[in-house]
């Protein structure tokens, strides 16, 4: 029996990429997804879609880099639905440089966007699920986060610290309030993260990736998979990478 079927789950970083690709997937298993980032022309298209195929869908516009912003998607999906059962920290940012060439905006964005806005999430719904005594949050990292390849070094740092927040929650909220936790980290996948990257020195590195990418609905599955438990199991770590990656 489906465990995905009526579970309310809102995905941030949702307008592309895996969170849309999760958002989607989830809607048609029976979720009632509330998707979450900063475009809302994509958003409400991704909706619009979503109810057209007898999915249950709706959006907020959300910066998860302001605290406010986050405890605002959470209690509209709680005014919106009636609770929660799922939180997808989905939003980050892939900014390959070379330490020599100090990016410091770079990796301001990334610390703000991938740890802050995770804790935000975490922090808003935490006390939704506590009262509950049961939720799901997951986050997704990298496998970045595992492992550090050259031009990784802030990126890595951002998805280590991700899997230590994981890590941490899980054994405080677990046992106590009946909470899941779980980490997903993706390999190398076939997004536009590449665009971004402005540092030249790490272009040949990226070009290699390219070729070994996977498609993101292979992440999405995985998530689904953790997503699809009762709530006495509680799947840790998932890691699915393209089988030609060699890192």
């Amino acid at each position: 029996m489906s465990q995905i079927k009526d579970k309310v789950v809102v995905i941030t970083g949702a307008s592309s990429g895996i969170g849309e690709n999760a958002a989607r997937y989830l809607a048609e298993q029976g979720a009632k997804v509330v998707i979450a980032a900063r475009s809302e022309s994509k958003l409400q298209d991704i909706v619009e879609e979503i109810n057209s195929e007898n999915g249950t869908a709706a959006y907020k516009v959300t910066d998860v880099t302001d605290e406010k912003n986050v405890e605002a998607l959470i209690d509209f999906a709680i005014d919106k639905f009636g609770h929660v059962d799922t939180l997808i920290n989905g939003a980050g940012q892939m900014l390959f440089s070379m330490w020599e060439n100090t990016k410091v905006d770079e990796w301001e964005n990334m610390i703000d966007l991938n740890i802050k806005g995770t804790l935000y999430g975490i922090a808003a719904v935490l006390p939704h699920m506590k009262e509950r005594g049961k939720g799901q949050i997951i986050n997704v990292g990298s496998i970045a986060g595992h492992a550090v390849g050259e031009g990784h070094g802030v990126y890595s740092s951002t998805k280590y610290a991700i899997k230590a927040i994981t890590e941490s929650l899980r054994k405080e909220v677990s046992v106590k309030h009946g909470i899941q936790a779980a980490l997903v980290s993706p390999g190398v996948i076939s997004t536009n993260w590449q665009d971004s990257v402005t540092d030249k020195d790490v272009k040949g590195v990226l070009s290699n990736m390219k070729e070994v990418a996977i498609d993101t609905s292979h992440v999405s599955k995985a998530i689904a998979f953790v997503v699809d438990q009762p709530s006495d199991v509680m799947i840790n770590d998932v890691i699915v990478t393209p089988t030609h990656q060699e890192w």
